[in-house]
């Protein structure tokens, strides 16, 4: 990854939808050439998908942002398993409290709470620490 593909990921971050137009600019190269790079990134792992940053609040959803404690020889195991999860937005490796942090939206909190009950129920699962998220800022 070179200084250009860093840039285009800072940018992408910052706006997933800004035009490649934009992007090429910036950079003083072609769209085609940002395109590429963009689907070098993607295809190498570096970019994992894009999302829409909702308002729970007015959708009706409920999220929480979830640590989870395994383990240690069953932690690829956990997160196997955790990717079959529809409502597992996102898994997260970490250092700190938690092993891993995941981030999950449902349907309401009586889901959720049945999805927390499914992934403490999981084999080599010591511990869940959910915090439900009552608004989204940024």
């Amino acid at each position: 990854m070179d200084s250009r593909d860093k840039v285009i990921v800072k940018m992408l971050m910052e706006n997933a939808r800004i035009p490649k137009t934009h992007i090429a600019k910036v950079l003083g190269i072609t769209e085609t050439a940002v395109r590429k790079r963009i689907s070098k990134l993607e295809k190498d792992n570096v970019i994992l998908g894009y999302k829409a940053i909702i308002n729970y609040k007015t959708t009706g959803l409920s999220a929480s942002l979830t640590g989870v404690d395994v383990e240690p020889e069953k932690l690829w195991s956990v997160i196997s398993e955790l990717k079959k999860i529809d409502e597992v937005k996102s898994i997260m490796l970490t250092t700190g409290d938690h092993m891993i942090m995941l981030e999950i939206v449902a349907e309401g909190v009586d889901e959720l709470s049945d999805i927390h009950g499914k992934i403490e129920k999981l084999e080599g699962v010591r511990r869940i620490c959910p915090a439900i998220v009552l608004d989204v800022l940024k």
